[in-house]
C-alpha cells in the first residue's frame, strides 16, 4: 500500500549517483595530478555540497579503487580497442569505478553499473566516448556477472 520502500530506494540511487559523480571527479584528480586521496577528499568535502550524497559510497569509490587499481585495469584492459596509456583520464576513471562496482559491489546490479558508467561519460568524457565505454564494460560484465546477464528477466 505504501510506496515508501520505493522512495526509499530512489533515494538510496540518487545519493550513490552524486557519490560517483564526485568519486569520477576526484579520481580523475588524483590520477591527472598524484595528489594524496586523503587531500582530495578533503578538498572535496570543503569545496562541494554533499548533502544528498552516500559519502560512505564515495569514500569507498575514492579508497577502494586506487587500492585495486592494477587488478581493476587487468579486468577491463583486454578489452580496450587502444592501449591503456593512451586511454582518457575521464573514461579510465570511469572504467576503474565501474569495474569495481561490477567485481566489488554485487549488490548493485549490472545494468545500474553500465548505466551510471555510461551516463557519467556523456558527462564527463570525450564525445561518443560513452559507446566506447559501453562496449569495454559489457564485456567486463559477461565476464564477472555472467549468471546475471544470462537470467532470464
Amino acid at each position: 500500500m505504501s510506496d515508501a520502500p520505493e522512495a526509499e530506494r530512489r533515494q538510496i540511487s540518487a545519493a550513490r549517483r552524486k557519490a560517483r559523480h564526485y568519486a569520477v571527479q576526484a579520481l580523475y584528480q588524483w590520477a591527472v595530478s598524484g595528489t594524496a586521496l586523503s587531500a582530495i577528499e578533503q578538498q572535496f568535502r570543503e569545496d562541494f555540497d554533499f548533502r544528498g550524497t552516500d559519502l560512505e559510497y564515495f569514500q569507498s569509490l575514492l579508497h577502494g579503487v586506487p587500492a585495486q587499481v592494477s587488478d581493476l585495469e587487468e579486468l577491463f584492459a583486454p578489452y580496450l580497442d587502444i592501449p591503456l596509456a593512451k586511454l582518457g583520464p575521464v573514461e579510465r576513471a570511469v572504467l576503474r569505478i565501474a569495474t569495481f562496482e561490477l567485481s566489488e559491489r554485487i549488490d548493485i546490479p549490472c545494468r545500474v553499473v553500465l548505466n551510471e558508467a555510461i551516463a557519467l561519460t556523456k558527462k564527463f568524457g570525450a564525445a561518443e566516448s560513452h559507446r566506447f565505454v559501453n562496449g569495454v564494460l559489457d564485456k567486463v560484465a559477461r565476464e564477472l556477472r555472467e549468471t546475471e546477464i544470462n537470467r532470464p528477466r
